[in-house]
């Protein structure tokens, strides 16, 4: 439909303020955003609504305008509820870049008009599958009490008999429809998300099929719209962010109305993506305050005012100031074209997410980023004890238990996620120290193969910590001398000697614990041992050469 036609429907209220000679211009689509960055939801040829909750100033009108025109927008319509009449400056920057703007009169609601564009434009391409899309535009648009996207997966269930689910990037279960039954399993969810991000990664178009047993799912990318054409988007800055909308059903033999109707779905659910994001704002800003207070070095009296204000903000009803853990991440591309900070940010956000503590959980982080670095502060209401006297909390191993794998098909071979994580410290003094031992411990996860690795502050109390400062060619001289003719003894002769090393330093040398691990006769082990001390003219029995074998498999 073109503007012209939404101009001449009394019903919707549009009042024109700028661009009379764009009126042919046609509308594809519609969204509502108050985001001040909506790029990445738009394809082009959207009617945008807002409501002007993103203008703080005069000097946010020409930013805002110059986005959508980059992303391909047919016009902008603002509504005079919250403002009364449209700012001059909007006025101006929609002008001055040939932005058609309408003014919304009070009584208008967006809905009303999202519902007008919505059936007039797919009545063009769907006929009376457009009912279904209207009905879910209905209930994305009419604000938080929509449901979100259970109501628009129940509508999939109930109009089309699809059972469908959101899912993370890392295979969390977001959303699922009452018609889905029982919640999918969690290995399955993490496969599904795994074949998602694999085939994102090669290029190809949506929707994705996955065959898992005897069930075949179709994998629909929820922001496949990215930007327009004119301006597109690298596939890494978003792929390891991005949810994945996962039905039941091949979509292969699916005709063009029906691909449409899941596609629009996405875009649906992108909006509760964007109510989401836009919740975490507030928590990004007390990250980002309160880390340029550490890294400047301001006073811990300071600091600790900062950590005050942001404890009832991350956990209301706080009697008492929680104690704190950093979690530090980056995620590395080859050719490091690709800014890594805001990859890392949006991918900590949803890794710290704990499953078993629901959705709501995820109010409790808040996360920052500088440069290639995201930094999370995480609060701690109730630290426990551990036997050992730590304290417990978030543990790195455990971290990436669940996601290493779709993380690792997200990667695809050219990029690298490592994580460093602290202990838990109980005020302002200790925080610096905190943020220190997370980096630290993150250089030691860098140091070890693989796309994906964690590593916490209980590993930084001994040599390991050594293990990233030393250069590559030292360590590949040291490994070979000391390794590659166990190597290569076990090539030839398949004698585990290898596997026999890593079990006997892992027993502390203890002869009879070692042969229970391995299930075999002490002097058979005696055997296997002698042979090593022989290849590498080493004694297993002198400490220091004991750790020079574990330092030369730690590298290896």
């Amino acid at each position: 439909m073109r503007l012209r036609a939404l101009l001449d429907t009394d019903a919707l209220g549009l009042k024109l303020l700028g661009g009379e000679d764009e009126l042919d211009r046609t509308v594809r689509g519609v969204m509502t955003t108050d985001l001040r960055d909506p790029s990445r939801y738009l394809a082009g040829g959207e009617l945008v609504l807002t409501g002007l909750a993103w203008r703080r100033d005069a000097d946010d009108s020409e930013p805002f305008v110059r986005i959508l025109v980059q992303a391909g927008v047919t016009a902008l319509a603002a509504g005079e509820a919250e403002l009364g009449d449209v700012p001059e400056d909007l006025v101006v920057a929609c002008a001055r870049h040939h932005l058609p703007l309408f003014a919304v009169h009070e009584s208008v609601a967006f809905a009303t008009i999202t519902e007008h564009v919505v059936r007039q434009v797919s009545g063009e391409r769907a006929g009376d599958l457009a009912a279904v899309v209207d009905r879910h535009r209905r209930m994305m648009t009419s604000g938080p009490a929509g449901g979100g996207p259970d109501v628009v997966l129940d509508l999939l269930g109930t109009d089309l008999d699809l059972r469908a689910w959101v899912l993370s990037p890392t295979g969390r279960l977001i959303a699922g429809s009452k018609a889905a039954g029982p919640a999918l399993p969690a290995g399955t969810c993490a496969r599904l998300a795994g074949e998602h991000l694999a085939a994102t990664r090669t290029g190809r178009r949506g929707p994705h099929r996955a065959v898992l047993g005897a069930t075949t799912y179709s994998l629909f990318p929820v922001r496949s719209t990215g930007r327009s054409p004119q301006h597109p988007r690298d596939v890494r800055e978003t792929v390891l962010s991005d949810w994945l909308l996962a039905v039941e059903a091949d979509a292969g033999d699916w005709p063009e109305e029906r691909l449409d109707l899941l596609y629009g779905v996405t875009q649906l659910i992108a909006v509760e993506r964007d109510r989401r994001d836009a919740a975490r704002t507030v928590r990004r800003r007390l990250a980002q305050e309160v880390l340029e207070l550490v890294q400047t070095g301001a006073a811990p009296a300071e600091i600790a005012a900062r950590l005050r204000v942001a404890a009832p903000v991350l956990l209301p009803g706080l009697g008492t100031a929680p104690h704190w853990q950093v979690v530090v991440a980056r995620v590395d591309w080859d050719g490091g074209e690709i800014e890594g900070g805001p990859v890392a940010q949006a991918l900590l956000e949803e890794v710290l997410v704990d499953p078993a503590a629901g959705p709501e959980h995820s109010g409790r982080i808040a996360v920052a980023h500088t440069g290639d670095e995201a930094i999370a502060l995480v609060p701690l209401p109730a630290v426990s004890t551990e036997h050992d006297g730590s304290q417990a909390g978030v543990l790195a191993d455990a971290l990436l238990e669940s996601v290493r794998d779709p993380l690792t098909a997200g990667l695809d071979g050219d990029g690298r996620l490592t994580l460093g994580v602290s202990a838990a410290v109980h005020s302002a003094e200790g925080l610096r120290g905190a943020l220190e031992e997370a980096r630290h411990a993150r250089r030691v996860a860098a140091a070890r193969p693989g796309r994906v690795c964690a590593a916490g502050h209980q590993e930084l109390a001994s040599h390991v910590l050594l293990l990233p400062f030393v250069p590559d060619d030292v360590r590949r001289a040291f490994t070979a001398r000391l390794l590659d003719p166990l190597r290569d003894y076990d090539r030839r002769h398949r004698a585990e000697l290898i596997p026999t090393l890593e079990a006997f330093l892992d027993c502390d040398g203890s002869w009879t614990r070692c042969a229970g691990r391995l299930h075999l006769h002490v002097n058979t082990l005696r055997y296997r041992v002698g042979r090593i001390e022989q290849l590498t003219s080493r004694d297993l029995s002198r400490l220091e050469d004991k750790l020079d074998f574990f330092l030369a498999l730690r590298m290896s």
